[in-house]
């Protein structure tokens, strides 16, 4: 191992659920040799955790299984540098894998490598670029499990309690926090490109580089993820990508910018026109066909479908057109070298590997079907709402359409959809037993 790592006491091994949340093990740097090389057994139903770590027992992978274990192989070479962590400390990305060697399909970032595969064997490669939005809170925030009134900036005192889109004063008075955020991201690896003051005060998004390894992609959006709260924390702030923190502001979505190469390296999308290419139109509409079963993915909690409301800069239906952020699916203006497809429903709570998935999956699906789209909207697509039928905007609506969905099962595959269904069943079951403040305050 290099000697940058010699001084480090331990080092974080995780793998991701499909809730997208990190599970794994703290581990002695004296064991950094022999995970690297032979992998670290965890239960192959962690997967399959709800989002709370409970055992789902019905997805299959517990009392069935013996509740056997699965090997987690890091997915990178070296371990990477903590820098927001109090004591020295690294980070290992791993996947899972059968004890035989061969894949687990309901590791997410299993099932993405698989969708990747599939353009390669047509001779294609995704090139992504993900978009997080996040707000910043109070440092009590996190303990007291509220999200407190957005936080008082740095150094002058001020709390942002406005909206203020765009602002470079507003990211002036963060300035400490955001530097650190640039530095973990170019230490770890991470391309982060340009930071946003968003629609809601406290609100940031920072957009990443475009990149033709998309199981790449969805790690850094991971690993960012994961480096967002732990800088945050170390100047006494909270951080969430909660979908809707908020009732009455803006939500945190997750776009995702896609274009294919053929073998020669070359924008397949790109057709020398404004309109873009056959291959382009094939994309959408197969993104468009299979965007309600997919939308347990792109919104997986209860909390995610408050995004979803006219005027609220959530599409709610599938819709696509040129330079239009009110619908679903953007063809943003730009050169025709850079032709591309922006996918703009899924939130910021949503698992980076199973949105890619799902959006790559459904374009796949769109070009190997050799589909045709509706027409683009022109103009207010929200305006329009009321014509199309609606993406599924409660959870157990999504749910049911996920279900049903043969799309999910040919692509994601069959075993993603049992263990993930199971997962959203038992977490909707708990929610739903639970009797909310509001109930107390109406009816006691």
């Amino acid at each position: 191992m290099s000697d940058i790592y010699e001084g480090n006491n331990e080092f974080d091994l995780f793998i991701t659920d499909l809730n997208g949340n990190l599970r794994g093990k703290r581990i002695p740097s004296s064991g950094l040799e022999s995970v690297m090389t032979q992998g670290v057994k965890l239960p192959q139903s962690v997967i399959g955790f709800d989002h709370w770590g409970d055992d789902v027992l019905d997805n299959g992978m517990v009392f069935e299984t013996g509740d056997s274990d699965g090997v987690c192989f890091p997915v990178h070479s070296q371990p990477i540098p903590v820098p927001w962590a109090e004591s020295v400390r690294d980070q290992v990305l791993a996947m899972m894998y059968n004890a035989d060697g061969t894949p687990f399909y309901p590791d997410p970032r299993q099932i993405l490598t698989r969708i990747v595969k599939r353009f390669k064997d047509l001779g294609y490669t995704p090139v992504v670029a993900t978009e997080l939005e996040f707000y910043l809170l109070d440092g009590e925030a996190e303990a007291k499990r509220q999200p407190s009134p957005p936080i008082i900036v740095e150094g002058n005192g001020v709390r942002l309690n406005k909206t203020d889109c765009y602002s470079i004063e507003e990211m002036d008075g963060l300035e400490g926090f955001f530097a650190e955020v640039r530095s973990a991201c170019e230490i770890q690896g991470i391309p982060a490109d340009t930071i946003i003051s968003e629609l809601g005060p406290g609100q940031f998004e920072i957009n990443m580089k475009h990149s033709n390894d998309a199981v790449q992609a969805a790690d850094h959006a991971i690993m960012f993820k994961r480096l967002v709260k732990g800088v945050a924390r170390h100047h006494d702030f909270g951080a969430t990508f909660m979908a809707k923190p908020y009732a009455d502001k803006s939500g945190n979505g997750f776009h995702v910018h896609f274009s294919l190469l053929d073998e020669q390296g070359k924008n397949v999308f790109d057709n020398g026109t404004d309109e873009g290419s056959g291959l382009l139109q094939q994309a959408v509409a197969g993104v468009l066909k299979h965007m309600s079963s997919s939308m347990l993915v792109f919104a997986p909690h209860m909390n995610s479908y408050r995004r979803f409301q006219n005027g609220a800069h959530a599409p709610t239906f599938a819709s696509w057109g040129y330079e239009n952020r009110t619908v679903a699916v953007r063809i943003p203006e730009s050169e025709h070298i850079a032709r591309r497809l922006e996918h703009r429903v899924a939130g910021a709570d949503a698992n980076p590997y199973l949105v890619l998935s799902a959006v790559l999956g459904a374009a796949l699906n769109g070009i190997e079907a050799k589909l045709s789209p509706p027409q683009a909207i022109e103009g207010d697509a929200y305006a329009m709402s009321e014509r199309f039928e609606p993406l599924p905007n409660r959870w157990e609506l999504a749910a049911k359409s996920f279900a049903d969905s043969t799309f999910l099962r040919d692509y994601l595959g069959e075993e993603f959809v049992r263990v993930y269904g199971a997962v959203k069943e038992q977490e909707q079951q708990k929610i739903y037993s639970r009797i909310s403040n509001v109930e107390y305050e109406a009816y006691l």
